[in-house]
C-alpha cells in the first residue's frame, strides 16, 4: 500500500490560497496515466523530471493556477501511473512523448504549451519535434539533451553484471535522499515527506525496473539532438545557475540550437520549481502570456 502523496501545498507558496486538485487516470498507449488537473485557462502540461512524479511541481501550482489550466501527469513507470514491464514499454523518450500525445488527445485538447524538467524536458522536446501541431508553446527546465552529470551509484548502476543488482535491490532510501540532495535540492531545502514519497513509490520491483530501463534509455540522446531543427515552437529555456548534474553551459548551447528560443537563468540548483517558485513562475507566466495576448488579439 502506497501512502498518500505530501500535500501539494507547501514551502515558499502556503500564504496563498489553495486550489482544487483532481485526480484523474487515462490510458495512453495501452498504458494508464495518473495525472492531476487543476486551475483554469490556457491548458499548459507540466512533466517531471527522473525519479520524480506530479509532486515535483506542488509549489508551483497555487501560482501557475491561477492563469492556466494545469495538467499535471505520472510518466509511466513513475509515480502513481502503471508501471508496465520494459517488455511491454520501452520508457524511451519517444515513448514517453507518444504517451503524452495520447493524454492530450483523451482530454480532447487541440494544443498545449508544455513545461518539462530534466528527463521531462527531453520528452517535451521530442513532442514539439514529431508533433509541432500539438505544442503552442515550450518551456524547457534544465533538460537531458546532452551528457549530464551523473552520481556514483548510477555510474555503477550501468555496469553490465553487478549494476542492475545494484539499482534493483541495493539502492535503498539513504542513497536514494543523498542523490536528490546532492545532484537535484543543491540550494534548497525541500520537504522530507516528498522525498520519502518519492522513494516510497520508487521501492518496488515494478519501479525499480522501470527506472532502470528508463535511466539505461537516456544515456544516449543523439536522435533528440539531432532533432533539434525540427523545434518550431517559441521556447524558453531554464537554468538554475548552480545546477551540479546538467551545466549552465548546456543551457546556452541548447538556446543556439533551438529557433525562437530564449534563456533565463535562476539563482539556484537543478529544480527551479522547488527551489525559486516564485521567481520561476513569474518567468514563465510572462513568457507564456505572450501567446495567450496573441491569442486574444486575433
Amino acid at each position: 500500500m502506497i501512502a498518500a502523496a505530501p500535500p501539494l501545498l507547501c514551502m515558499q507558496v502556503r500564504s496563498h490560497e489553495p486550489i482544487q486538485i483532481v485526480t484523474r487516470d487515462v490510458n495512453a498507449r495501452g498504458t494508464r496515466i495518473r495525472f492531476i488537473e487543476a486551475g483554469a485557462g490556457p491548458t499548459l502540461l507540466l512533466v517531471h523530471g527522473y525519479l520524480a512524479s506530479h509532486v515535483s511541481w506542488g509549489d508551483t501550482l497555487p501560482l501557475l493556477g491561477r492563469n492556466f489550466r494545469l495538467v499535471v501527469p505520472d510518466l509511466p513507470g513513475f509515480g502513481e501511473s502503471e508501471k508496465p514491464s520494459p517488455a511491454r514499454y520501452p520508457y524511451t523518450f519517444d515513448a514517453f512523448a507518444e504517451s503524452l500525445v495520447d493524454l492530450v488527445a483523451a482530454l480532447d485538447l487541440p494544443r498545449v504549451s508544455v513545461c518539462g524538467h530534466a528527463l521531462g524536458g527531453a520528452v517535451a522536446l521530442a513532442m514539439a519535434a514529431d508533433h509541432p501541431d500539438v505544442i503552442d508553446r515550450l518551456v524547457l527546465v534544465s533538460p537531458v539533451v546532452y551528457p549530464p552529470n551523473v552520481d556514483m551509484i548510477f555510474r555503477l548502476a550501468m555496469e553490465p553484471l553487478l549494476g542492475p543488482i545494484l539499482f534493483k535491490q541495493i539502492y535503498g532510501a539513504r542513497l536514494f535522499r543523498s542523490h536528490f540532495e546532492r545532484y537535484v535540492y543543491g540550494h534548497a531545502k525541500v520537504p522530507n515527506d516528498r522525498i520519502d514519497y518519492l522513494y516510497e513509490v520508487f521501492n518496488a520491483p515494478a519501479a525499480r525496473e522501470a527506472a532502470y530501463a528508463t535511466m539505461r534509455a537516456m544515456l544516449d540522446t543523439r536522435s533528440l539532438v539531432a532533432r533539434l531543427p525540427r523545434v518550431t515552437a517559441k521556447t524558453l529555456v531554464t537554468w538554475g545557475r548552480h545546477d551540479p548534474s546538467n551545466p549552465i553551459a548546456h543551457g546556452r548551447r541548447l538556446v543556439r540550437e533551438i529557433r525562437r528560443a530564449r534563456f533565463a537563468v535562476f539563482e539556484c540548483g537543478h529544480s527551479p520549481a522547488e527551489e525559486c517558485a516564485v521567481p520561476f513562475v513569474e518567468a514563465i507566466t510572462s513568457f507564456l502570456g505572450e501567446e495567450v495576448a496573441s491569442q486574444a488579439t486575433r
